[in-house]
């Protein structure tokens, strides 16, 4: 059986949390890693805040975003977003994310990056990360698991990044897309509905995006697709509703803009 439509999802409340904004260091931490998980009860969005420590956003089960200006992140159980700290951004989470944050002082620690970058969440990485959460774990043997995160913890080169145009002209087409991301329009299309020419449209995609409207409208689909995926959507039925004619067509599409198949974000 097909898992649900988004539109017959039970109905929930929404929370919105305010968290400050804080410059890096502006409070004095003490610790090296701090773990903290939670089950969000509602559809939850997190207002644009900053932490004074570094931070790494991650799942255990579900999918969220997180957006620093017009970069869109999606974060699931195998990609995670590392955040250094002093980092504007805000977020969001539907009902039922069970998501982790794992802080780190700046004492003690190195940044990976300075500006937010996708770590891939490995078994070992997990693992290492789970441990510090256990509420009796010794003081040697936390200090011997934080300098095993701090040794494997990189970027990854694969991310589920979304730069959304915000230009006049790229903006209806931006927003059609990410709300329906079955929506068929060509570049012609769009190019005649706006009255300009192809080419304008794909100039100022690469000049907002960095990309072609073609593989950013890729890119909007996998983020779309990854979030049915870990609701635990077959991968056929995720096909169809991002606007696929066949899951190995989907299948194909995912891997290029992902590096991942689409079994790998899937909750069984």
């Amino acid at each position: 059986m097909r898992a649900a439509s988004p539109a017959a999802r039970p109905r929930t409340s929404r929370e919105t949390r305010t968290l400050p904004a804080l410059a890096p260091g502006a409070v004095e931490v003490p610790f090296v890693i701090r773990c903290y998980d939670e089950v969000v009860a509602h559809d939850t969005t997190w207002n644009e805040h900053s932490h004074p420590f570094h931070e790494l956003l991650w799942n255990q089960r579900g999918a969220s975003t997180a957006v620093v200006g017009a970069r869109v992140w999606t974060i699931t159980p195998t990609l995670g977003l590392w955040m250094p700290a002093g980092t504007l951004h805000s977020g969001s989470a539907i009902a039922g994310t069970w998501f982790r944050a794992s802080f780190f002082g700046l004492s003690g620690t190195t940044s990976i990056s300075d500006i937010p970058v996708a770590v891939e969440i490995t078994p070992l990485l997990r693992l290492l990360l789970e441990r510090l959460g256990e509420p009796r774990l010794s003081a040697a043997s936390r200090s011997v698991t934080e300098a095993m995160v701090l040794d494997v913890l990189t970027p990854s080169s694969r991310e589920l990044l979304l730069n959304v145009p915000v230009s006049d002209l790229l903006r209806p087409i931006a927003e059609a897309v990410r709300e329906d991301p079955r929506d068929q329009r060509t570049l012609a299309n769009w190019a005649a509905e706006l009255g300009v020419s192809p080419r304008t449209i794909t100039r100022a995609f690469t000049a907002e995006t960095g990309t072609s409207f073609g593989r950013w409208v890729a890119a909007v689909r996998a983020q779309h697709a990854v979030g049915l995926l870990t609701r635990g959507w077959e991968v056929e039925a995720v096909a169809e509703r991002v606007g696929y004619r066949s899951a190995s067509a989907f299948g194909a599409a995912f891997r290029r803009t992902t590096g991942l198949t689409p079994g790998t974000f899937r909750t069984r």
